[in-house]
């Protein structure tokens, strides 16, 4: 039969998938990887005995329930794993000892807003209600198009609105845009316990997936990175490495940055004008300064949370060029695989400006300096809320919006793709280009709207529509 072979470019979770299900309906796969690990920016690495977690905070489809459980299924990433399930999301600690609390479960949610903000009683039961309606999957459509920044200004509360304005906006991205729908979904999925954390980290996760890949007999070549897409007829025909390698197949399918697929792989050959614009026009997330720290503290006064704990600090600090007037701060208090006995990895995850790493990046020894500073700075600040905190230090990392580019390729270091806005929300660029047979695209760059189940799902997508291309029935199986 023909179009049996296919070639994926990257390892991703969208490409370890779209592996997996092709290698499920028949095709031969092979997985080129520029890495030398599975699982792109879901992935973790080892300092000093610390296992720094680069990715997962929940996961939705961690339980039964919903369809996101049963892709994970069958991607072999959530049999035999033990999940989490946090009691609060999110923690925000204000002045005067103030304290606000996003609670997993709704009704908490609701009595312990109440409780901090009587004046605002009628916005919190319409927030509770649209919570239930969500967590009832009847999803009130009409949140899509209001913005957390929109929403927070509704409290008249000035803690609340700001610990909902800033420290939760910090915790979704730092985008005042995100549509209040997004942090709905999110919330529902924790009360009903479908968005766990898959003790072990990241790359384990991964891994998991990478070991169904090759048990359904599938390969992969790491420290293969691709450069060029080649192209008779208007056709993909395979794909050439770095070191001048080719490899020949009936379908590509690209499952690395977008730009880099379309402007450099492809050469901009294969482009229409709205795929252009959505390029030269649509933002991304803005990327990250990605601080990690082994502490020897257990932090057991610490309640675990999903996204950790925010505090205001006592003035502000500029960290990169940017100021800030809150730190966030997530205690892998939960996860004992991550450091050693009576030991804690803690990670601060702050938003940052790519032009402005790139600049340093020119001078290596600049770039290494400002790393070191920004790592004192934080040690410092954390030092001031847990005392005692900076001689428990015992390792020190920080990866930047340079580092994720290096090691992911991702547009502009950009650790999940396009921006989400209302006015962006739904758009799909699409898994072909124009005037290009035998190419397919996947991953966070075909639709606004990142994160791993959406990454996951695009590979099965993937693979369904070429089945469906080829008239075979498409088959997806739990291992």
């Amino acid at each position: 039969m023909a179009n049996e072979s296919i070639i994926i470019i990257g390892a991703g979770i969208a490409g370890l998938s779209a592996g997996c299900y092709s290698q499920m309906n028949g095709y031969r796969t092979r997985i080129f990887e520029m890495g030398t690990n599975p699982g792109g920016l879901c992935t973790s690495w080892k300092r000093k005995g610390y296992t720094i977690d680069g990715c997962i905070h929940w996961l939705v489809g961690s339980s039964p329930g919903n369809n996101f459980y049963r892709i994970w299924e069958e991607l072999g990433a959530v049999q035999g794993r033990h999940m989490v399930n946090h009691d609060e999301y999110l923690r925000v600690e204000g002045d005067d000892d103030k304290v606000f609390i996003v609670y997993s479960d709704i009704n908490r949610l609701e009595q312990h807003m109440k409780e901090l903000a009587p004046e605002d009683k009628d916005v919190i039961e319409e927030f509770i209600k649209a919570l239930h309606r969500t967590a009832d999957f009847d999803v009130p459509l009409e949140w899509a198009g209001i913005s957390l920044q929109d929403f927070a200004q509704r409290f008249t509360n000035p803690f609340l609105r700001e610990a909902l304005g800033e420290a939760l906006l910090m915790a979704f991205g730092y985008n005042p845009d995100l549509p209040m729908l997004g942090i709905l979904m999110t919330l529902a999925f924790l009360h009903l316990r479908m968005a766990g954390y898959p003790l072990g980290g990241s790359l384990e996760f991964a891994q998991a997936i990478e070991r169904r890949y090759l048990d359904l007999g599938g390969e992969i070549y790491y420290k293969s990175p691709v450069t060029k897409i080649m192209v008779e007829n208007d056709r993909a025909v395979g794909v050439r490495l770095a070191d001048g390698t080719e490899y020949r197949s009936d379908i590509i399918i690209s499952a690395a940055d977008g730009r880099t697929t379309i402007f450099d792989m492809l050469d901009g050959k294969y482009i229409s004008d709205e795929i252009r614009g959505y390029y030269d026009q649509l933002s991304v997330l803005s990327p990250l300064i990605f601080i990690s720290l082994g502490v020897a503290r257990s932090f057991e006064e610490i309640p675990p949370s999903v996204a950790g704990l925010y505090y205001l600090l006592d003035e502000p600090v500029t960290i990169s060029g940017r100021e800030w007037r809150w730190l966030p701060v997530h205690i892998y208090n939960f996860d004992p695989s991550l450091a050693p006995a009576g030991r804690t990895l803690v990670t601060v995850m702050l938003a940052s400006d790519y032009e402005y790493w790139k600049k340093l990046k020119q001078g290596p020894e600049r770039y290494k300096a400002e790393k070191e500073q920004i790592a004192d700075k934080v040690i410092a600040l954390l030092d001031r809320r847990f005392p005692g905190f900076a001689a428990q230090v015992e390792m020190r990392d920080v990866a930047t919006p340079m580092t994720f580019e290096r090691f992911t390729g991702n547009w502009q270091g950009s650790y999940m793709g396009w921006l989400m806005t209302p006015k962006t929300l739904g758009i799909q660029i699409g898994t072909t280009l124009p005037g290009l047979e035998n190419f397919y695209m996947a991953g966070q760059w075909v639709r606004v709207g990142g994160g791993l189940p959406p990454a996951a799902m695009s590979g099965r997508d993937v693979t369904q529509i070429i089945c469906e291309r080829d008239n075979r029935p498409f088959i997806a199986m739990v291992p």
